[in-house]
C-alpha cells in the first residue's frame, strides 16, 4: 500500500542541507510534509566552494529567488567563465567560457567550420570570452535577434552567506531548524534509519533521512556502510589550503585557475573580498610547500590564517541507500576545478524530486536515482581528468605522471573521437555541452587532424564572410555592454563586509 512520505529530516545544514531544506519546502509547502534540518554548533562546514556554473540559475528561479537580492545578501558576483593559466605549458592560458561559440551552421557544430578555415582565434567567437576579456557584464535579453540574447554566466558567492539565505528562507516557509550534535542512529527491522537522537536526548523520528553530515557521512555510511569507491588514481590531488585576501582592484567576471607544481590554484573574487586557494597532491608537495606558495601568490591581504582540509576524491558507491539520500561531501567529492560541487548537490536534490518516493521507497525508484547520480559524478570526473591528462608541462614529476597516466575508457573514447576529426558527442541532459569540451581540449593544445567534412559543403567565400559578421556582431555587442563593476553599483551592490558581517 502507498503510503506517503510524512516526516523528512536532514541530517547537517551548510549549502548542501539547506539547499535540500529549500526545495523540499518549495516544493511540499502546502502538504503538511514536517521537515527538519539538524545541524551542530560544534561541527564546522567546508564552506569554500564560491563558484558555480550556469544551472545554479535554474535553481534559483525554481526557489522563487529575486537575483538582485540574492546577489546583495551573498556579496555575490558574476561569472561567465574560467580563465586557466598554465595548464598546458607554462606561460600559456585560455578561457573556459560559458555558451557556444559562434553559430552552428547547415547542422554542422561550428567549430568544425573554425577548424576548417582557421579563422583568428576561436575565442574572438564567444561573447562571454570577449566580455570576460574586457571586464564587462550584462544578462542575456529575451529576444533571439539579439547578441545579448546569447550570454550565459553564473555566481561567484560568499557559500557561508549563500547557506544562510536559504536557511532564512526555508525557516520561512516552516522548516524546523534543529541546533543539536547527533549522537546517535537508530535503525527499525527493514535496515532503515528511523531516528536520530542528539546528545541531549533529543529524537527526530523520520521518513526519509537526508545526509548533508560532510565526508563522514553519517548516516549512509556511519550507519549504513555503503562503501566508497575512489578515484585517487586519477585524480590525486587530495588536500587543498584556503585563505581569504582583501579584494585588490574591481572584480573581474570570471574564475582564475592557475596551475602549480603538483596542483592549482584558484581565484573567486566577490564584492567583499577574494577567495584564494591550493589543490595540491600531498604526495608531491607538503603542507607547509602548499601554504607559503598561496601565500606568495595572493593579491590583497589575508583576512584570515590558511585552513586546511584534507578529502579523498571519489563517490559513495550508491548515493541513496534504503531511506537515505546522500548530498554534498556525504555523496562524493571531485575537486573544485570547474565548479561542480554546488551543481552536484543541485543535482541530486532536483533529481530526487522528480523521483520522490512513498514509505516503500521502490528500489526501482532507489536503483534509478544512484545510476543517474552515478553518470553525474563519473561524467564530471573525466572532464576534470581531462585538464590534467592533457598537460604539456615538464618542469614537475607529477605534471608528467598526470600526462602518462591511463585514462578512463569513456575518457579516451572521447578524446579518440576529437583526435580523428575534432567530433565532441555528449549524452542528453549532459552538463558539459561540446563548447566547454572543446574550450578545454584546444585551449590546452590538442589540434585534431581534421574536421566534419559536412563543413566543407559551404563555399569558403561564403564561410569566411559569416565568420567576420559573427566576431564583428560580438565586438559590438561587448561595446555596448557596461564594465562588471558598472552593473553591479547600479542593479544589486552587496552592503556585506569583510570577513562577512553586513555593515551597519
Amino acid at each position: 500500500m502507498r503510503e506517503p512520505i510524512s516526516r523528512v529530516v536532514i541530517a547537517g545544514g551548510g549549502t548542501a542541507g539547506w539547499m535540500a531544506a529549500a526545495v523540499l519546502s518549495r516544493t511540499f509547502t502546502d502538504t503538511g510534509m514536517q521537515i527538519a534540518l539538524v545541524e551542530s554548533p560544534e561541527i564546522g562546514t567546508v564552506g569554500v566552494g564560491e563558484a558555480t556554473i550556469p544551472p545554479i540559475l535554474t535553481l534559483n528561479r525554481l526557489l522563487g529567488l529575486d537575483e538582485d537580492e540574492l546577489v546583495r545578501r551573498t556579496a555575490a558576483t558574476f561569472k561567465l567563465g574560467i580563465e586557466f593559466k598554465d595548464w598546458g605549458n607554462r606561460g600559456e592560458s585560455y578561457f573556459h567560457p560559458f555558451g557556444t561559440y559562434g553559430a552552428d551552421t547547415q547542422g554542422v557544430d561550428f567549430h568544425h567550420h573554425w577548424l576548417r578555415l582557421k579563422r583568428g582565434d576561436l575565442a574572438e567567437y564567444s561573447l562571454p570570452t570577449m566580455a570576460a576579456r574586457q571586464h564587462r557584464f550584462t544578462r542575456p535579453v529575451d529576444d533571439p535577434r539579439h547578441v545579448h540574447s546569447r550570454m550565459a554566466y553564473a555566481l561567484h558567492f560568499d557559500a557561508g552567506l549563500y547557506a544562510a539565505y536559504l536557511r532564512d528562507l526555508s525557516v520561512a516557509r516552516g522548516v524546523s531548524h534543529v541546533t543539536g550534535t547527533i549522537a546517535d542512529v537508530r535503525m527499525d527491522d527493514r535496515g532503515h534509519v528511523s531516528t536520530l537522537t542528539l546528545t541531549d536526548g533529543r529524537e527526530l523520528p523520520g521518513d526519509l533521512f537526508i545526509d548533508c553530515t560532510g565526508f563522514r557521512g553519517l548516516l549512509i555510511e556511519g550507519a549504513l556502510n555503503t562503501g566508497y569507491e575512489s578515484w585517487a588514481d586519477w585524480l590525486p590531488m587530495d588536500r587543498a589550503v584556503a585563505m581569504p585576501t582583501t579584494s585588490s582592484g574591481t572584480p573581474p567576471p570570471y574564475t582564475r585557475a592557475t596551475a602549480r607544481k603538483a596542483g592549482w590554484h584558484w581565484r573567486i573574487p566577490l564584492q567583499h573580498r577574494t577567495g584564494n586557494g591550493h589543490v595540491y597532491c600531498s604526495s608531491h608537495v607538503s603542507d607547509d610547500e602548499a601554504a607559503a606558495d598561496l601565500v606568495a601568490s595572493v593579491e590583497g591581504q589575508p583576512l584570515a590564517d590558511p585552513r586546511f582540509l584534507r578529502f579523498k576524491t571519489g563517490r559513495r558507491r550508491k548515493a541513496w541507500n534504503g531511506n537515505v539520500v546522500s548530498l554534498g561531501l556525504a555523496s562524493g567529492f571531485i575537486e573544485p576545478l570547474e565548479s561542480t560541487s554546488i551543481h552536484l548537490i543541485q543535482q541530486g536534490v532536483v533529481t530526487l524530486m522528480s523521483l520522490f518516493p512513498d514509505k516503500r521507497f521502490d528500489p526501482a525508484t532507489v536503483d534509478q536515482y544512484n545510476r543517474f547520480m552515478q553518470r553525474e559524478f563519473e561524467s564530471v570526473r573525466d572532464f576534470i581528468i581531462l585538464h590534467y591528462h592533457l598537460n604539456r608541462r615538464t618542469d614537475s614529476a607529477f605534471w608528467t605522471e598526470m600526462r602518462e597516466m591511463t585514462v578512463p575508457d569513456s575518457l579516451q573514447h572521447r578524446l579518440s573521437l576529437f583526435a580523428d576529426a575534432g567530433r565532441v558527442f555528449t549524452d542528453a541532459g549532459e552538463l558539459f555541452t561540446p563548447t566547454s569540451w572543446v574550450a578545454v581540449m584546444m585551449g590546452q593544445g590538442m589540434v585534431p587532424g581534421g574536421h566534419d567534412p559536412v563543413a566543407d559543403t559551404l563555399p569558403a567565400a561564403t564561410m569566411h564572410a559569416k565568420l567576420d559578421q559573427m566576431r564583428a556582431v560580438i565586438e559590438r555587442g561587448v561595446a555596448a555592454m557596461p564594465t562588471h563593476q558598472a552593473f553591479i553599483d547600479a542593479h544589486c551592490r552587496t552592503q556585506v563586509s569583510a570577513p562577512g558581517k553586513v555593515a551597519a
